[in-house]
């Protein structure tokens, strides 16, 4: 039997999608499960990783069934998935001594502020790109070998095993034969030397993570082992095309250029550029990571992380209640063509780039008694054009590299009010992909190079793409208003921190 498709899994903050996806790159069946959100103090995140790997197991099921094809047909496996979210697991037991501690948790700040007092942050970035931060995947590892229950014990007899959600998942699929991971997601961890593509002695020491329980790292389009669950396939499918979510959008866009951009609209929002070869320490909130690892050799990429984007939205519909469904969001928005001086400040759990205040919390300002839910809602989602709109600009003079272009992708892009409004604001074209799952794409694309589905690049290009654009058409003293009102408000979370610090 011909092997014609590939399946590919999308594990994302929220949930797990998995694709069939044919060699025109066209999508042929997709399926999706939530996984629970647990928030079990204030400021942080956790997963259960069992539901996780049982729901890529589900919808993998799924997905085939409604593509009408088996395990034979497929070329491959491809995993794309949330990155820096923490899983320590018992190697025996093939169970987690811990709940996943997610990216976006905050629980490590103090310990990440201790970090910093002693002089460790120079350190961290010259060597990994990243800032010292709880983001990142080691502080968190740390936490779980600290405080999961018998852990320390485990770890002494090396029953312990460590690494990101695409870690977890790929020693599930292969029956705990293979315990690896990429160099995006390794990127993440703040222990991965970017310079000498090594797990750093140094830094695994200053975190207390044994390099021992760490993940093997390779290029993403390897083949890192074979499934072996006879439950789920008749037969052994090789896996390939592992890559953080937010590098496999940038890949998925087919930013194979230096230079080249796009913003991935989540829960928070990734904005990622293509600088080639080029890894040197930049300052000012912005990070240096590994955009993929291809035939052995390393594309690097500059980027800004926005911590709440997509989530904020949620927030408005589930925490205030002023909207139940997207179609009334669109309505309410509609009834508001302007945000009369409203802002909504979205540091729920920090301020990512360019300011990195973990400590940072949310605030709607410039409220009157004739502001409504319409106002608060539209205040919503333009934080999300403001943030990206402080992250370009940031890029482009870290970089030197002016975009003509902002390409868009994630579950918020497909808003096209968001959409206009990013291109006003940032005075750029906005590119927005009609494939909503670029991140899936980019990992296919990889894993589909691995494996021999594709030869090149070139065979890639323009390969499943239609695009949107969108131009900007705000008046400039509109536009500064809005943007100056957007300034005043960061400026006021942020005097409240300082105050609340002193």
């Amino acid at each position: 039997m011909i092997e014609t498709f590939i399946l590919a899994i999308d594990q994302s903050t929220s949930g797990t999608k998995a694709l069939i996806i044919d060699r025109s790159g066209s999508i042929i069946a997709r399926s999706t499960a939530e996984h629970k959100q647990s928030y079990p103090q204030s400021g942080w995140v956790e997963h259960d990783p069992l539901e996780i790997y049982n729901n890529v197991k589900k919808t993998a099921h799924h997905v085939m069934e409604l593509a009408g094809i088996d395990a034979n047909q497929l070329a491959g496996l491809t995993i794309t998935n949330q990155r820096e979210t923490a899983v320590v697991w018992d190697r025996t037991s093939g169970l987690p001594v811990y709940p996943a501690i997610v990216w976006q948790c905050q629980r490590t700040a103090d310990r990440c502020a201790a970090y910093k007092a002693a002089n460790m942050e120079e350190i961290v970035r010259a060597k990994t790109g990243l800032l010292l931060d709880p983001y990142f995947s080691a502080t968190k590892w740390g936490w779980i070998l600290e405080h999961a229950e018998g852990a320390e014990e485990k770890l002494g007899q090396g029953k312990l095993l460590a690494g990101t959600v695409d870690s977890w998942l790929l020693w599930k699929l292969t029956g705990g034969s293979v315990h690896a991971t990429d160099f995006t997601n390794a990127s993440r961890t703040s222990l991965f030397n970017i310079h000498t593509l090594e797990w750093d002695k140094e830094l695994c020491e200053w975190f207390h993570i044994p390099s021992a329980i760490l993940p093997e790292v390779k290029s993403s389009d390897e083949i890192f082992g074979y499934t072996q669950d006879p439950e789920l396939f008749s037969a052994n499918i090789p896996i390939s095309g592992i890559i953080g979510d937010s590098q496999a959008a940038l890949f998925g866009n087919q930013c194979f250029d230096t230079g080249m951009a796009k913003a991935t609209y989540g829960t928070g929002t990734s904005v990622l550029m293509n600088i080639g070869e080029k890894h040197d320490q930049l300052g000012n909130g912005l990070v240096t990571t590994i955009a993929w690892g291809m035939s052995g050799e390393i594309t690097y990429a500059l980027e800004a992380i926005i911590r709440t984007s997509g989530d904020t939205i949620k927030w408005v519909r589930d925490q205030l209640g002023l909207f139940s469904s997207f179609n009334e969001m669109e309505e309410l928005i509609a009834q508001a063509p302007n945000n009369e001086g409203v802002y909504l400040v979205p540091a729920f759990v920090g301020l990512g780039a360019p300011y990195w205040d973990p400590y940072a919390r949310a605030a709607i300002t410039g409220m009157s008694r004739g502001t409504g839910k319409s106002h608060i809602i539209r205040a919503a989602l333009e934080s999300i054009a403001y943030q990206v709109k402080d992250a370009v600009e940031l890029m482009q003079a870290e970089s030197g590299i002016r975009l003509k272009e902002l390409r868009a992708d994630g579950g918020a892009s497909d808003n096209t009010t968001l959409m206009q409004f990013q291109a006003d604001v940032l005075e750029r074209s906005v590119i927005k992909s009609e494939v909503a799952e670029l991140s899936a794409m980019g990992s296919v694309y990889l894993g589909g190079l691995g494996v021999g589905f594709w030869l090149s690049l070139d065979e890639l290009k323009n390969r499943g793409q239609i695009y949107s654009a969108y131009e900007s058409k705000m008046q400039e003293n509109i536009r500064e208003q809005h943007i100056n009102g957007w300034k005043h408000a960061v400026a006021l979370v942020l005097c409240t921190t300082k105050k609340a610090e002193a």
